[in-house]
């Protein structure tokens, strides 16, 4: 499953702010936080599945793009504005591109790193969906 999130902007004449809660805007205990910057130009990321993780990805500055596929369809997500994050529940394939020079990325995670939990090979997470559906 995945969905886009609306978090509330937080501001006046000093500037914005968005505050990020477990369990309250961020539908999960957030465990781990990590960020991506820097992304050279025509360099996709990703290309990966999780079997058991949650995520909200968040373009806290400039942009990019992210191939989702749940098995079944595949769909383009722009993120472009820090108050939008993107929800990934269940086993998502996923592919981050075009990304804009100044982009960073924040991924909220609901579980520490744990190299068991990705599938890395397209097929293999084609099968699975398969067996789960």
């Amino acid at each position: 499953m995945y969905k886009l999130l609306e978090f509330d902007i937080k501001g006046d004449k000093t500037g914005s702010l968005v505050s990020l809660e477990q369990n309250k805007n961020i539908p999960f205990d957030i465990k781990r936080v990590y960020y991506i910057f820097n992304t050279k130009e025509q360099v996709r990321r990703g290309f990966h599945a999780h079997k058991n993780l949650q995520q909200v990805i968040i373009a806290t500055s400039g942009s990019c793009k992210i191939a989702i596929d749940n098995g079944e369809k595949k769909e383009v997500m722009s993120l472009s504005t820090p108050n939008i994050g993107l929800l990934l529940q269940d086993v998502v394939w996923r592919e981050m591109y075009d990304f804009s020079n100044d982009c960073v990325l924040m991924v909220l995670a609901d579980n520490h790193y744990d190299e068991d939990d990705y599938i890395r090979n397209y097929k293999l997470f084609k099968n699975l969906v398969d067996t789960i559906r």
